[in-house]
């Protein structure tokens, strides 16, 4: 029998409780407006004169908008076709808009801590004589992210994330100023307690102790006084965008961060939240394959402003001044590589879709070879072409996706898109052993990336992201061989995409593709799982 955990369908009754009364919610509204139609038809004239307005300006609108036409044009279609139903459904879960009041939160915040990066100007125009193809890169991160790049810096590499956990709790334990800890989801089973032991030891010997985790993410995995609860053992503790019994237009943009930072001196990253089956304890779809890095030296900077970004927007009044020099210590550390590192991150409140740009980037500047993994892919026209456009021009451009779903909805629209990208010669690779759950990028044995961030609508667009992008760096020849390691474990299911689909399934996938974008955000709003 299959065991079902975190991304399958057990559920702990509080979850289940507050997701319960969200959705009722939601349906009492949508009952509401049903019957309010209902008793207005003879006004059923107006209604529909006025809808139409609405509808028009709606589209007009969403035609000037700074958004990519994949994220644009099923709305545009719905709205147009169904008035009322998707001029409803628009305003209800297709603004994609957090509340101004939100945005200036985090802009002022971020006026605040981004400026207290270094510029290190002197280390991009190294990299623009040592590494040109990557530099481009990091000039757009430096210029658009706010997050400079660096060097002097030592990164490992964990291709499983059990071992990146072992490191993890080592590192942990030596703390002897703070530990920052963000993450979208906490299970709280085996995996958290061993490492909330660890923090509970470290708060009793004068460490300052941070832990912060998204609702939604964590919402049937841990009970509501958790945060509470780590209080009580000395550990502060945030919760992000909590997940209320009414609708809230923000429920869309989740934190989908993972982050810990150790004493500004060492951080960790990569895709595995805090929870039993990314460490492999538990088995709900076959082998769970996740990675991540560990970082230290100066790049670890970056990282710790991320963090301080989230916890200080999360405040309900943002504080006039935010302190950080306790935080960004200066340790007289020597790194034993070499290279360029360059943590980022990324937020669904600015006009920068910079997970998204850094992959485009990357497939546009590959000239041998570009791999990707993802656990979903779902991408926009723009990401499609420049795939599509590297594969033309000679490059192997390659995808590896699960070869076991955890969720087959979502894995119906990921297999959608496969057929435009293998007829334009891309390599789609489904890694037979079970899910992968890994986000990560290569190219050339000069780049790559690792971090948070899929090849999906709602990493892209939606979420809070974190990522660091590696160049001409030992780290970067170790990502690539797991990668080799991964196509040998994976079948390659090319050929059976490029042709063979009937005319009723081209029909659909055409459709599934089209409404992917809205598909990502409904099931966002209603099932609530980490499912990324």
């Amino acid at each position: 029998m299959k065991e079902k955990t975190y991304e399958g369908t057990k559920k702990t009754q509080n979850g289940l409780k507050r997701m319960f009364f969200s959705v009722l919610a939601i349906l009492l509204q949508a009952v509401f407006m049903v019957y309010m139609f209902t008793r207005l038809n003879e006004y059923a004239a107006a209604i529909n004169t006025t809808t139409s307005v609405l509808a028009i300006v709606l589209v007009l609108g969403l035609y000037n908008r700074e958004q990519t036409a994949s994220m644009t044009t099923p709305w545009i279609i719905l709205i147009l076709a169904f008035p009322i139903m998707g001029v409803s459904l628009y305003l209800l879960v297709g603004l994609n808009g957090a509340p101004n009041k939100m945005r200036a939160r985090f802009e002022e915040v971020d006026s605040m801590l981004l400026p207290c990066l270094p510029e290190n100007a002197d280390i991009l125009s190294d990299m623009y004589e040592k590494v040109p193809q990557a530099a481009g890169i990091s000039t757009y991160l430096a210029k658009n992210a706010l997050y400079p790049v660096y060097q002097n810096t030592d990164v490992t590499y964990y291709d499983q994330a059990s071992k990146g956990l072992e490191a993890q709790l080592s590192d942990l334990s030596k703390a002897k100023k703070f530990i920052f800890m963000e993450y979208h989801a906490i299970e709280d089973k085996e995996s958290w307690h061993r490492i909330q032991k660890v923090l509970t030891e470290r708060v009793q010997a004068g460490v300052e102790v941070r832990v912060f985790y998204d609702d939604m993410g964590s919402i049937f995995f841990i009970d509501r006084d958790f945060s509470e609860k780590m209080e009580k053992l000395g550990i502060k503790c945030r919760v992000f965008n909590p997940v209320a019994p009414a609708f809230n237009m923000f429920l869309n943009n989740r934190d989908h961060r993972k982050i810990t930072v150790i004493d500004g001196k060492i951080a960790y990253t990569g895709g595995y939240n805090l929870a039993n089956e990314y460490f492999n304890v538990t088995h709900p779809y076959g082998i769970w394959k996740d990675t991540g890095i560990r970082l230290e030296g100066d790049a670890v900077k970056s990282f710790t402003i991320a963090i301080l970004e989230m916890w200080n927007a999360s405040e309900r009044k943002v504080p006039r001044e935010v302190d950080v020099s306790q935080y960004l210590l200066h340790y007289d550390y020597e790194a034993k590589q070499s290279g360029f590192i360059q943590p980022y991150a990324d937020s669904p409140l600015d006009n920068e879709q910079v997970g998204e740009d850094v992959y485009i980037s990357m497939a546009n500047k590959a000239q041998r070879y570009c791999w990707f993994i993802t656990p979903y892919l779902i991408i926009t026209d723009e990401m499609s072409h420049a795939l599509t456009l590297a594969a033309k021009r000679g490059v192997d451009v390659r995808i590896i996706t699960p070869g076991i779903p955890d969720k087959k909805p979502i894995y119906s629209v990921t297999r959608s898109f496969y057929n435009q990208l293998v007829k334009h010669g891309v390599r789609i690779f489904e890694w037979t052993p079970g899910f992968c759950h890994a986000k990560m990028s290569v190219a050339d044995d000069i780049m790559a990336t690792c971090g948070t961030i899929n090849l999906d609508y709602r990493s892209l667009y939606h979420h809070f992201e974190n990522g660091c992008f590696m160049a001409d760096c030992e780290v970067v020849h170790e990502i690539r061989d797991d990668f080799i390691r991964l196509f040998t474990e994976s079948a390659e299911v090319t050929e059976k995409y490029r042709t063979g689909r009937s005319a009723r399934r081209r029909l659909g996938q055409s459709i599934m593709r089209l409404f992917a974008g809205v598909l990502e955000t409904e099931n966002n709003v209603y099932q609530g799982s980490e499912c990324i």
